[in-house]
């Protein structure tokens, strides 16, 4: 069941309340905070690794790099898929970069250490000249691994809900895409913003946005603006082609093309594009040709990287074809507006003039996510920032007496 929560009650009569408000501005800018949020968020979150058809053969892999972790996801000549941490054992030398195929054998570029696809240590030159140690206790260290719909997630730091717990709400929501089906249309793009983290992530929350900052959806598309959203965190809006023709063509083309093409999909999401959101830094956009995916990841405290792959059904016609270009036209577009709009909003939060600013009842999900990075963060909650040098130390001494 869709849990369509908002922020604001605006019932007849109600009582009114302080309107939520934003995390303080120097949380989007204080060097101190970009590590504890990597430790406390993203190492016990499911990342996106890749996607099933990536990883669909044996010996097939793909490399996850995030801040500071990098995660094999291969497949093995079992046909078992598997994620486990690229760092030897011995001195810790990375093992694979990027995807493609790897041998039976994952070798230590530095020392020779040798390990088989399930990630045990198999071989280490000069054997007689470790003593202490067997090769049984220095395998990789593994990673949980889980797959919804084709999309490869892994987690570094195991517990807390499964991804298809988190999912279960919206799993029928996705499913008549056929996203399993689906392949990478090129290389991912790999961007860096000017802007905080968060930044990006509250960007992608809402749709308060798209009348001003995207005029190109705006004429393209009958936008859902509230959106819904479940318990964990896991939220999304269902928007629908308008009716109306916009007056750019590449727009009006999609608009005519799209639910004649997607003839193979149900009635009812031929001319919807959906988009889905999973804390603290994943966004999935689904159309009926295609899907995209954001991965939000901090770089320093005023920068991120953004990756954006894209993925299409295999084997198109022309028509197909012709419709995800106008596709990929209209949202590198949006892209191009959301990195102008996020990368101009973190100067603001840089001036003194700016503290924290309330929301939006149609700006819930962003009130959620602000919520859970003061539950794992309690720092941020903080209306000001601590002293330099002892940011880490004051969360520490919250979340001790939060637990207590």
């Amino acid at each position: 069941m869709i849990d369509e929560r908002t922020s604001n009650d605006h019932s007849v009569g109600a009582a009114a309340s302080p309107a939520p408000r934003t995390l303080p501005a120097w949380t989007y800018r204080h060097p101190e905070l970009t590590d504890i949020e990597y430790e406390q968020l993203f190492r016990p979150s499911w990342q996106f690794a890749c996607h099933i058809s990536q990883v669909r053969n044996p010996r097939h892999f793909v490399v996850l790099d995030l801040l500071r972790d990098s995660v094999i996801v291969v497949r093995g000549d079992d046909g078992e898929l598997r994620a486990m941490m690229n760092v030897c054992r011995h001195r810790a030398s990375r093992i694979l970069d990027g995807a493609g195929t790897c041998k039976a054998r994952l070798t230590c570029r530095y020392h020779g250490w040798t390990y088989n696809l399930q990630g045990e240590l198999v071989g280490r030159p000069a054997e007689q000249t470790f003593s202490g140690t067997t090769k049984q206790e220095l395998g990789l260290r593994s990673v949980e691994l889980e797959i919804v719909c084709g999309m490869v997630f892994v987690r570094l730091v195991p517990g807390g809900p499964s991804l298809n717990e988190m999912w279960k709400d919206y799993i029928h929501l996705l499913e008549p895409y056929r996203l399993e089906e689906m392949v990478p249309l090129e290389e991912p793009s790999v961007e860096t913003w000017n802007c905080n983290w968060k930044v990006g992530v509250d960007n992608n929350l809402e749709n308060y946005h798209v009348p001003i900052g995207h005029p190109g959806y705006d004429r393209l598309l009958e936008s859902d603006m509230a959106g819904f959203i479940n318990k964990y965190g896991v939220a999304g809006s269902r928007s629908v082609l308008r009716e109306k023709p916009s007056r750019v063509w590449s727009e009006r083309m999609y608009q005519k093309m799209a639910p004649a093409l997607n003839h193979d999909l149900p009635a009812d999401i031929r001319s919807r594009w959906l988009f889905l959101t999973m804390p603290p830094n994943i966004g999935v956009d689904i159309y009926g040709d295609s899907f995209d995916l954001f991965q939000f990841m901090p770089l320093t405290a005023q920068t991120c990287t953004v990756r954006y792959p894209i993925f299409v059904r295999p084997n198109a016609s022309r028509e197909m074809k012709i419709l995800r270009y106008l596709n990929v036209r209209v949202n590198r577009q949006v892209s191009a507006e959301d990195k102008f709009l996020c990368e101009g909003l973190q100067g603001g939060l840089n001036s003194v003039g700016y503290e924290f600013g309330p929301l939006s009842s149609w700006e819930h999900c962003i009130h959620d996510f602000h919520d859970r990075v003061r539950s794992a963060c309690p720092v941020t909650a903080l209306p000001a920032a601590p002293e330099d040098g002892s940011l880490r130390q004051h969360n520490q001494a919250l979340l001790k007496a939060h637990c207590a």
